[in-house]
Parts: structure tokens; C-alpha cells; sequence
């Protein structure tokens, strides 16, 4: 019996150790399993790592402007391969060092200043700064920027910066571009204006002619009455008798040559004026329209330059104004004129051979807007032609008649001044409306 019990107990031993061992075996593979795990993804962060070291390393050597990485306490930890040539001193010479001792000692101070206040306000701060170099100063446009980690807090900063040189070389080619475009624009608003004022020579020449022919007639019976009483006053200085200044005087024809000599300097003055006039309006047609805005009336503008396309051209059109007699804009008039001697003379074009060729020239109020509409009874303009109207450069006129350049230039005027050009719907032909900032009540 007490055999038999010392063989069980050690079967049972024998079964505990072996349930022992296994465990320890179990656990060993779980621990060697994690262990492949952590080196499988302590690989995969290394290579992540690795990428992204090449990548800044990538973006450190290719980038042009300087570039320095600070640490929280200023020390330098990586520059951009630009910088050790606007320095002139190796990479290695920089790691570690502050960052102030790479700029101008007058500017180790703003630098400090500016690095407190991006890490405090979380915003960049931008600088003006000269390098520590060997030869010249290197001034810089500075940007600063905290470096912040996942939970927000700053851990350093990242300065970059641009030589001003070649800033203000940028800044320069700029402007002067910008200049060249507003004086090719300038240039063409002139042409464009003397090729309508071309237009208008013939009319020009006739409605000169006749004031100066009146002048000239006038000027002539001037001369006449003058010898008259010139003639008479001889004999009145030489003593001539009461009895033969009489006669002299109804030889003469005296009494009647005084009304005609009021007359005549009536006219003379009345011709001479209406010269003065035609200057004036041709001297208004022809200024460049630069400068600084004033205010004008857009209805006198309006049936000014009118007029003047009509006397300008070869067949007999009637202008029918409606609307408001008075409309005060800001502007620039020379350029608001050149706008309706454009529309103006598109409209006689499109009238053209027709014997009931009729144009009409608007003039309202909306709300703050000034609109001047100027529309004929031509063809109009076909549906698949209106989206390129206001294009340069684009005319449905034969070669030698048109420039294209017309309604574009009159678009671009119009909203220089804060208004538009646009071709509004009628019942037949074409309208065009101008719209302009309304300047308050006529005077």
C-alpha cells in the first residue's frame, strides 16, 4: 500500500514539472514574438527616420535662401547649404553656436527680441538683419518662426531669410514692368483717340471755315469803314467848312456806316468766338485724360464729342439726345469723351447706307448710378459675336477701317473710373450703356 502511494506521488511531480516547463515555453515564445515585433517596427521607424533625414537633409541643400534651425536655447542645429557660402565659413564651424553670433553685433539684440516674441505670440516675426561676414554686410529680410511639438510647446525656432538685394532687384523689375505696361496702355488710349480725331479733320476744317470767313468778310468792311472816317476827319483837322463837312458826311454815307460798323465788329466777335469755341472743344477732345479726377457733366461731355463724330462724317445722321440735361460724374473727361466718340462712331458705321439710319444717345440716373446709352437701329451685333466684342484686337470691320481696339480700350476706361462698358438688350440694332458713379445733383 505505501508502494503503491509513492508511485502516484512521483507521476504526479513528473506531470507539474512538465506543466512548469511548458508555461516557461509559452512565455518564451510570446516574449520572443514581441521581441520580433518591436524590431520589426523599431525597423520601420528607423526607415521612416532615415527618410525623413534624407528628405530635410534634401530640402536643407537644395534650398537658396538662408536657412538656420535654432534650439530652445539659441544654439544652432542645422543651416541650409546656402549659408555657409553667405558667410563664408564651413558648415561645421556653425553647429552649436548661438544663434546671435552670426549676425551684425547692433543686431544681436532686435534678433533676441524678435525670437521672444514669435515663441510667445506664436506668429512670425519678420526682420531686418545684416550677417556676420568677412567682407560687406549681407542685409537680410528675416522671418522667424517657433518650432512647436505635438502637445504645442515651442522647442525652438526656424529662421529664414532672403538677401534684400535681391528683394529690392525683384521689387524694382517689377515696378519698371508695371510702368511699361501703363505706358503701353497710355500709348494706345492716344492712338486710339487720334485715329477718331482723323476721323474728324473734314468736319473740323468746314466748321473752322466759316467762322473764319465771317471774320475775314467782317474784317474787310471794317477796313472800308475805317478809310471813310478817316477821310472825313482829314478835312475836320484841315479846317474844312460847316457847309462841305455836310456834304462830305451824306457823300460818305456816314450815319448809315456806324450801324454797320457795330455790325461789323458784332460779327467779327460773334465768328472769332465760335473759333475759340471749336478750340476749345478740340483741345478737350485731344487731352490725354491723365491725373487726378474732377467732376464734370457727363450729358455736355457727351453731346460734345458727339458732335464732333457727326461733323466728322460722310453722310447726313441725326443724334437725338434724351433724358436728363445735367449729370455730374468724377472723372477724367478727355478719357469719358474718347468713350462716346467710340460708341458714337461704331453706331454711324453700323448705319451706314441706310436712308432711316437713326441714333439715339441716353442719359439717366439709377440709384447711384450714372447710365449714358448710345444705341442705332443697325444690324446689331449677332448672338455669337457678343462674348468677343470687348476683346483687342477684334473687329468685324474690313482691313484698313478698324482697329479692334475701340471698345476694349472704352471697357477698360470705364472701369478705371468704377463703372462699366456692357451691350444691353433692344429691339433692333445695338445699344451699348455706360455706367459711372452718380456725383450728387447738378449745381
Amino acid at each position: 500500500m505505501a508502494k503503491e502511494l509513492t508511485l502516484n506521488t512521483k507521476a504526479s511531480t513528473g506531470d507539474l514539472s512538465d506543466t512548469v516547463w511548458a508555461d516557461v515555453l509559452a512565455a518564451v515564445d510570446r516574449t520572443y514574438a514581441d521581441l520580433v515585433l518591436y524590431q520589426e517596427r523599431l525597423e520601420k521607424k528607423n526607415a521612416e527616420l532615415e527618410t525623413m533625414r534624407s528628405f530635410l537633409g534634401s530640402i536643407l541643400s537644395s534650398v537658396s535662401d538662408v536657412l538656420i534651425v535654432v534650439s530652445r536655447s539659441g544654439l544652432v542645429e542645422e543651416v541650409s547649404a546656402s549659408f555657409p557660402a553667405a558667410v563664408g565659413k564651413p558648415r561645421a564651424a556653425f553647429a552649436g553656436c548661438l544663434v546671435e553670433t552670426l549676425f551684425k553685433p547692433s543686431d544681436r539684440e532686435m534678433l533676441s527680441a524678435a525670437m521672444a516674441r514669435a515663441a510667445m505670440n506664436r506668429m512670425p516675426e519678420t526682420i531686418e538683419v545684416s550677417l556676420e561676414t568677412s567682407g560687406n554686410d549681407t542685409p537680410l529680410e528675416l522671418s522667424i518662426s517657433a518650432r512647436l511639438d505635438d502637445r504645442g510647446r515651442v522647442t525652438g525656432h526656424v529662421l529664414t531669410g532672403r538677401p534684400l538685394g535681391e528683394l529690392r532687384k525683384a521689387y524694382a523689375e517689377l515696378e519698371d514692368s508695371h510702368n511699361e505696361l501703363k505706358a503701353a496702355q497710355a500709348l494706345l488710349v492716344r492712338n486710339e483717340k487720334l485715329a477718331s480725331l482723323g476721323r474728324l479733320l473734314a468736319g473740323v476744317a468746314h466748321e473752322l471755315n466759316n467762322p473764319i470767313s465771317f471774320v475775314y468778310a467782317n474784317t474787310h468792311a471794317l477796313e472800308r469803314y475805317a478809310s471813310k472816317f478817316e477821310t472825313y476827319f482829314e478835312r475836320v483837322q484841315a479846317g474844312a467848312s460847316r457847309e462841305e463837312l455836310i456834304r462830305l458826311r451824306e457823300e460818305l454815307r456816314l450815319d448809315r456806316e456806324v450801324g454797320n460798323l457795330r455790325e461789323a465788329v458784332a460779327g467779327a466777335r460773334d465768328g472769332a468766338e465760335r473759333v475759340r469755341d471749336i478750340v476749345e472743344d478740340l483741345r478737350r477732345l485731344s487731352a490725354d485724360g491723365t491725373g487726378e479726377m474732377t467732376p464734370f457733366d457727363l450729358v455736355e461731355t457727351a453731346k460734345v464729342a458727339a458732335s464732333w463724330v457727326v461733323r466728322g462724317a460722310k453722310h447726313d445722321v441725326e443724334i437725338a439726345f434724351s433724358g436728363e440735361d445735367c449729370i455730374p460724374v468724377s472723372g477724367r473727361p478727355g478719357h469719358v469723351q474718347q468713350v462716346v466718340m467710340n460708341l458714337v462712331q461704331n453706331a454711324l458705321d453700323a448705319v451706314a447706307g441706310q436712308p432711316a439710319g437713326r441714333i439715339e444717345v441716353g442719359a439717366r440716373v439709377e440709384g447711384a448710378r450714372a447710365i449714358l446709352s448710345v444705341s442705332d437701329n443697325g444690324p446689331g451685333v449677332p448672338p455669337d459675336l457678343r462674348q468677343s466684342i470687348f476683346d483687342p484686337f477684334f473687329t468685324t470691320k474690313a482691313v484698313g477701317k478698324g482697329t479692334g481696339l475701340g471698345l476694349a480700350i472704352s471697357h477698360k476706361i470705364a472701369e478705371e473710373h468704377g463703372g462699366a462698358l456692357r451691350l444691353c438688350r433692344c429691339d433692333d440694332g445695338a445699344c451699348f450703356c455706360v455706367d459711372l458713379p452718380f456725383a450728387g445733383a447738378c449745381p
